[in-house]
């Protein structure tokens, strides 16, 4: 699932007072109706199957699946934590796991599971002070969705398997067409998780260290990924900042303004079903650096710490893990999580290779996140709008960003 707005994927919030329920044995005869909350509209038909599904082997428990939009999913979130009034099982993301998990908003897996089924990256980024919290439900890839027909009208030959960042470059520079004006990519600066940490991972950099303390933005290798995108808005192969604030990128490449978008799995929805890209563009893997990597993530459902019933609320996370729900999942929803289980999913869209999203997930690299993301999200905002603006160079821009991320870490 696209995060976006890198600067306002987690909201920075001070929770307190959200200790764990009391630790009762649950009646098995007693009727119960869990609340569920979750965010997409898309996905709210597929979790009420998944609900009903759970129920038939579950007839005491009953599921209540809550929808809150995005745009105000954390801040409902928030006003309910603090009222004691969190949904048993909610959707988290990674932006805001550790603060939810760090201030004991969410109670860690009663019991060890099974986590060798989930990409390791997955179960990593839902692990906080060596425990487990939920249960991973989907996954994301980063890949570069290209339209074949700006590649064909500039005999340009499509992006293979294996190609670099130097096969990336000249494919830019060849598709870019001044006159008509079309750009050979969009060099975006609010979707970190689809641009930049992805080519500061193949460039050997890191965003920040395992122990979640230092920045890596003053790293040479970190600064080399961002360059990447710098070099592309000097070279006018993309749109600059003020035209892609006007007119999102997105919106550029469905209207065949530019050729190359690097995009995540969830794409393929809105791609099949715009008029104009339906039947225009494929997916790549991402082009190599020093390295092969991609940006993964996913949703994972948890339980609040506060359920009047913990135990019937992990049972539904259970199967919400479970190899059968992910199967009702990949019908219809985002890749699934559970390993093998993505074949429906791939099988759906047969014109497009997106085969490609899953073969990546053997070198994907996590979101990078720490107990307070959003403060240095919005750093990173601040600081690299002026490289990608021209006020300042690169180098300079992201070791400003290192000090003041590494500020506002040590306050964590």
């Amino acid at each position: 699932m696209k995060l976006f707005g890198t600067a306002l994927l987690a909201v920075g919030l001070t929770l307190t007072g959200c200790s764990g329920s009391d630790d009762k044995a649950a009646d098995p005869n007693e009727k119960v109706t869990l609340t569920y909350g979750v965010w997409d509209q898309n996905q709210k038909q597929a979790m009420q199957e998944l609900a009903a599904a759970f129920t038939q082997n579950h007839p005491n428990i009953t599921v209540d699946v809550q929808l809150t939009p995005w745009e105000g999913y954390w801040t409902k979130l928030k006003a309910a934590v603090t009222g004691g009034a969190a949904p048993d099982v909610f959707w988290m993301n990674g932006p805001n796991f550790q603060l939810y998990a760090s201030n004991k908003v969410i109670a860690p897996n009663p019991e060890q599971v099974d986590a060798s089924v989930y990409p390791k990256a997955l179960v990593d980024l839902y692990t906080f002070e060596g425990k487990q919290y939920g249960l991973p439900k989907d996954m994301d890839t980063i890949g570069v969705w290209y339209n074949k027909k700006l590649f064909d009208a500039k005999k340009v030959a499509y992006p293979s398997d294996g190609w670099t960042w130097a096969d990336f470059q000249d494919a830019a520079a060849k598709l870019t067409d001044a006159k008509a004006g079309v750009y050979g990519t969009a060099a975006e600066l609010t979707s970190f998780q689809e641009y930049q940490y992805n080519t500061i991972a193949q460039a050997g950099g890191y965003v920040i260290s395992p122990d979640g303390k230092k920045s890596g933005y003053d790293d040479p290798k970190t600064i080399a990924g961002l360059k990447f995108w710098t070099d592309l808005l000097d070279k006018k192969q993309s749109p600059d900042l003020k035209t892609m604030t006007d007119t999102v990128p997105l919106q550029l490449f469905e209207s065949g303004k530019v050729a190359m978008y690097w995009g995540g799995s969830w794409n393929v929805s809105e791609f099949t079903q715009n008029e104009y890209t339906k039947d225009k563009v494929d997916v790549a893997p991402l082009p190599k650096g020093e390295k092969q990597a991609t940006i993964i993530h996913g949703v994972a459902n948890v339980v609040g710490a506060k359920s009047a019933h913990p135990q019937q609320a992990w049972e539904f996370v259970k199967f919400l893990g479970s190899q059968p729900a992910a199967d009702i999942l990949g019908k219809s929803g985002p890749i699934p999580a559970y390993n093998g289980t993505q074949k429906a999913w791939v099988a759906k869209y047969p014109n497009l290779k997106l085969q490609t999203f899953l073969d990546e997930v053997s070198y994907a690299v996590p979101f990078p996140v720490s107990k307070n993301t959003a403060a240095w999200n919005e750093a990173e905002l601040t600081y690299l709008t002026k490289a990608w603006n021209g006020q300042q160079p690169v180098d300079q821009a992201s070791t400003e960003l290192a000090k003041a991320m590494n500020d506002l870490l040590a306050k964590e």
